[in-house]
């Protein structure tokens, strides 16, 4: 009768072992999805403000050398914070009739109502008169692509060039002129 009564016992402790090793797989389980839940919302939480407030664009050329390499990532503030370029900010663009309309990426030199005056045989820009300080210059500004300077820059618009001036395709461009701000 003992030994049934162990034999019992030890299967009643066995069942009981097996039911809480059950509980234990099923809140872990239960643990591992809410888990995967929360990191569900998490991940569709962050790429919706990013796509909302940030895009990424990737330089291609040489035009903005050495401030900007060929092949670096950009990570853009979207137009929920634009506000009005100002000279020397880089800005990205794009117009249909330059490439399709692939980015452009290029230095603000002047904003509307301003006149920029190039002497192509020294390089050196002046904006309203005053000679431009530009450190951040690769190349100095020798080749015009057809454009009348002094040029008044046009209202609603930006004048832009390249930090690269011997390899940038900028406003000095009919292709690309001044910028309109609303591509910007």
């Amino acid at each position: 009768n003992q030994e049934n009564h162990d034999a019992i016992q030890s299967q009643a402790d066995h069942t009981v072992s097996e039911k809480q090793d059950d509980k234990k797989d099923s809140s872990v389980q239960k643990s591992i999805v809410l888990y995967l839940h929360d990191l569900a919302y998490l991940i569709a939480g962050i790429v919706l403000v990013f796509l909302i407030c940030f895009r990424i664009v990737i330089v291609s050329g040489d035009s903005m050398y050495n401030t900007l390499v060929d092949g670096d990532y950009l990570l853009l503030t979207t137009n929920v914070f634009y506000r009005d370029p100002q000279p020397g900010d880089i800005i990205v663009a794009s117009k249909e009739s330059y490439n399709d309309g692939a980015p452009i990426i290029k230095r603000v030199i002047a904003t509307e109502g301003q006149t920029v005056s190039i002497d192509f045989v020294t390089g050196v820009v002046s904006v309203d008169g005053v000679v431009l300080e530009e450190d951040y210059i690769y190349s100095p500004t020798t080749s015009n692509e057809g454009m009348t300077f002094p040029l008044v820059v046009e209202e609603n618009c930006v004048f832009v060039l390249g930090d690269n001036r011997s390899r940038s395709k900028d406003s000095r461009h009919p292709e690309i002129g001044q910028i309109d701000k609303r591509q910007i």
